[in-house]
């Protein structure tokens, strides 16, 4: 029921569990996990977000700050500078998206968690790409956890689910609180997946690194490409902060092609194990075009200031053989180049 389930309430436990923390609420899907988050936000009161977050997360945002339930500063997380501006107008809520999607941009969760506290603020962490697995923001300084479990917690593309996960108690409180109130808790069965799927994440997780970064290295330096974005490559530029912090540099990645938008075309055209599609997480290898898709409800401003160009794809790799993923997106890159 909306007030209460044992398979629910199981899914939660397990989640705090590998999160470390006092307990989860599941919720409906995961924007309804966002939604939750901003309960905690009164009228009037400021959230600090990044620049560069995922799409929905942004139309939120953007959302509360036009119709007057909060103020939103869009700010770049790793500008120390303009980060200390925000935090001296004493919001009320940090939140953090890392790596931040579809930039694989690494934010400092321990530094920017310390720095929000002596505001006084909460601080939130997104860990939908990292799973607990590879990424404990609790450990770290965040006071909650989201998770969009539609993703690799499930990891099989078969339901639509989030999760919130408390740092304490009295938080927790607050927030299943809220989550009857506004009835935005998930359902039984959608639990019971969700359970399902945590049983084999460990082992998905590792072929799905293991396929994403035999990919980082081979389009690297290939002729279509201008830029690649993985954590898991010594060239990136958050590469020592992800080794620090993470437990794994993850199965997501993007990449720029040279040739603009008509090369993104001739490279999706012709793909054999590559669907393009705006979920990400499966055991499936996915693509998604993020300026017309995943961030479209951005402002062009919104999207230039974040750097999504309309050059860039965004990859979700899957479980599947590495000798075929590889061999497909060659293929696609060198159709790219023929742009």
């Amino acid at each position: 029921s909306r007030s209460g389930n044992p398979t629910r309430d199981l899914l939660g436990d397990a989640l705090a569990d590998l999160e470390g923390g006092a307990g989860g609420v599941i919720t409906a899907t995961g924007m309804a996990a966002v939604t939750l988050s901003l309960a905690l936000v009164r009228p009037g009161e400021l959230i600090v977000a990044p620049h560069d977050c995922y799409g929905g997360t942004w139309r939120l945002l953007a959302a509360y700050a036009r119709t007057g339930r909060a103020e939103v500063a869009f700010v770049d997380l790793s500008d120390r500078a303009a980060l200390e501006r925000e935090l001296a107008r004493d919001p009320r809520l940090v939140w953090i998206e890392t790596p931040s999607n579809p930039l694989l941009r690494v934010t400092d969760i321990e530094s920017v968690a310390a720095r929000a506290r002596v505001a006084g603020a909460l601080v939130a962490v997104d860990n939908t790409f990292m799973t607990p697995l590879w990424q404990r923001p609790l450990a770290l300084g965040a006071d909650f956890v989201v998770h969009s479990t539609t993703k690799y917690v499930n990891g099989h593309s078969d339901l639509v689910a989030g999760a919130v996960v408390a740092r304490d108690e009295a938080l927790l409180q607050d927030l299943a609180w809220w989550a009857n109130c506004l009835g935005v808790t998930g359902g039984a069965f959608d639990a019971w997946l969700a359970l399902r799927g945590l049983r084999t994440l460990h082992v998905r997780l590792r072929q799905h690194e293991e396929n994403a970064a035999a990919l980082a290295a081979a389009i690297t330096g290939h002729p279509a490409v201008a830029r690649v974005h993985y954590p898991g490559l010594a060239a990136h530029p958050d590469h020592a902060l992800a080794a620090r912090q993470q437990q794994g540099f993850g199965a997501m990645l993007s990449f720029e092609l040279a040739g603009g938008l008509p090369a993104v075309r001739r490279f999706l055209d012709g793909l054999r194990f590559f669907s393009l599609a705006e979920s990400l997480g499966s055991v499936e290898s996915l693509v998604a075009h993020p300026e017309s898709m995943t961030h479209a409800a951005m402002t062009p401003e919104a999207r230039a200031a974040a750097g999504i160009t309309p050059g860039l794809l965004r990859l979700s790799v899957g479980i599947e053989a590495t000798a075929d993923l590889l061999e497909d997106v060659t293929a696609g890159l060198d159709r790219a180049a023929a742009a």
